[in-house]
């Protein structure tokens, strides 16, 4: 069993039973890890239960909203951003399990690169063993794969690349370290990677991306993390860097904030946009206004993703820190020229638009994506730059009416996709690539929550035709699997068709 449900509805890794953290996990971990969890777990779970009442009192009419004047927004204080990772104009993000595209990233030239123990990764004991293994080897620069293609054993080439860790997040728990009971998996996955890391042979400090953050409350929690960390490794005040994805409707409201309760530790923030997307839904479910386009229908510059770049460069600026904008789920193809045009065009006009909207630099999942990505910004960052028309608290919420389509194709392409992501979980992978779009838990939740919003609004009849729909797109799915498809395939696709349907018909659209 790798994974099962908290009480509070949210997925939590399960270690193998039987197993004995005392003598599996590092010499001394344990006696590290146990006063952190007794100081920050309770914490966590608190801030667990808070999110789903701001989602219940937004699904009332009580939709987020800027928080009152306070010292972080009316007071003057800049965070000194350090030279190691002033250019950031590419960060190459992926699953940590995956160390052959954990070499090739840090390998690939760009300035930064994010390895993930989150969304990219699927949520189970051993794919996170590996994940936190890969890591550490990366960090001291050990790490190899085997290259098949040319005979031996490729590792990690020197370079000025910066790396971050992103663990799991606040809403996600761990199992079977404390015996009966459960902890933070955000505490787990950061003090399994610091308690290992011997900050003497790194390059730069230990870097983290925080995911899923939904309050400026919660960056206390972090901090407070680092700080125990760093107290416990003997290490300086401070020395634990991190950036911050934004990619929950709630948090956009209160990044300045967010900002000020890390401003030891932060060095920048990141628009998660597909989170962002789902959890706009999210927070919009009850709302018949709020019914969102066919996805790829939706142009890169719609209001409410650029409204949020330009209020984000705008924060992080105005206090001397990075503003790095989101993923292009297209994919090059090397097989494939017209798609490779495509996707490159694509890549190089939503860069284009990020830098324009004065963001220092974007993410990539591909080694092909890099040099392009990175001729789309001007310099190595743009932290002086600022707009001085700049609202200072725009609509977040403007409605997609008039933008994109909503069409009957659409709702069919969105349960296809999460039958087939879902299949992909089931194999042990957390994203998968799907008709030249790379897709993970943040694109399955987008599906998700858009086929729940046709159903519960009447758009196209949808909610009596869905389980029709279902059934029909698996049927087209199994058809054009290989004539010698083993059973157990075809098994794994059903399954997955009725899990999906399952997680939309019973409300779960966290990001688990």
């Amino acid at each position: 069993m790798s994974s099962t449900r908290s009480q509070y509805g949210t997925q939590f890794n399960i270690a193998p039973p039987r197993f004995d953290p005392a003598t599996e996990l590092p010499e001394g971990f344990f006696a590290f890890l146990a006063p952190l969890h007794e100081a920050l777990t309770p914490r966590q779970q608190a801030l667990a239960r808070q999110r789903t009442i701001v989602l219940a009192a937004a699904h009332e009419g009580q939709k987020p909203n800027y928080l009152a004047p306070s010292e972080a927004t009316t007071t003057d204080w800049t965070i000194p951003l350090p030279a190691w990772c002033s250019d950031q104009r590419n960060q190459m993000t992926g699953p940590a399990d995956d160390a052959e595209l954990v070499v090739k990233m840090l390998n690939s030239g760009a300035p930064g690169v994010m390895l993930d123990l989150e969304d990219s990764m699927a949520n189970t004991w051993s794919n996170l063993r590996t994940g936190i293994d890969n890591v550490n080897a990366a960090l001291r620069g050990e790490l190899t794969y085997f290259d098949a293609k040319r005979n031996r054993t490729a590792g990690i080439n020197e370079s000025s690349t910066v790396t971050f860790v992103r663990p799991r997040g606040l809403h996600l728990n761990q199992a079977g370290i404390f015996k009966d009971e459960l902890m933070s998996a955000s505490l787990f996955d950061v003090a399994l990677v610091a308690y290992q890391a011997d900050v003497d042979r790194l390059r730069h400090p230990l870097s983290f991306y925080i995911p899923k953050s939904e309050s400026a409350e919660e960056a206390l929690w972090w901090r407070d993390l680092f700080r125990a960390i760093e107290e416990a490794k003997e290490l300086p005040h401070g020395y634990i860097k991190c950036m911050a994805l934004v990619e929950s409707h709630p948090i956009a409201y209160q990044m300045e904030e967010f900002i000020y309760n890390l401003r030891d530790h932060i060095i920048g923030l990141n628009l998660g946009r597909w989170d962002y997307m789902a959890s706009l839904i999210h927070f919009n479910l009850e709302d018949p206004d709020w019914i969102l386009p066919d996805r790829n229908t939706i142009p890169h510059d719609v209001p409410f993703f650029q409204n949020l770049r330009e209020l984000l460069a705008e924060t992080c600026h105005k206090h001397g820190i990075l503003a790095i904008g989101g993923m292009t789920a297209l994919y090059p193809s090397r097989t494939d020229a017209e798609l490779n045009e495509r996707a490159l065009r694509v890549l190089a006009a939503d860069k284009k638009n990020e830098a324009n909207c004065l963001m220092d630099g974007a993410w990539t999942g591909h080694p092909d994506q890099n040099e392009i990505a990175v001729q789309q910004f001007p310099c190595p960052n743009q932290v002086q730059a600022r707009k001085p028309d700049a609202p200072a608290q725009p609509d977040l919420r403007p409605t997609p009416k008039g933008v994109g389509s909503i069409s009957e194709s659409g709702t069919r392409a969105a349960i296809r996709t999460v039958i087939r992501y879902r299949n992909g979980v089931l194999n042990g992978k957390g994203a998968s690539l799907l008709d030249g779009y790379m897709e993970d838990l943040a694109t399955d939740r987008i599906y998700r929550l858009m086929i729940a919003q046709r159903m519960r609004h009447g758009v196209q009849n949808t909610d009596q035709l869905v389980t029709q729909m279902f059934d029909e797109e698996l049927d087209r799915i199994l058809r054009e699997l290989p004539p010698d498809a083993e059973p157990p395939v075809i098994e794994n696709y059903k399954t997955a068709r009725h899990m999906s349907e399952s997680l939309i018909r019973n409300q779960q659209f966290d990001p688990s």
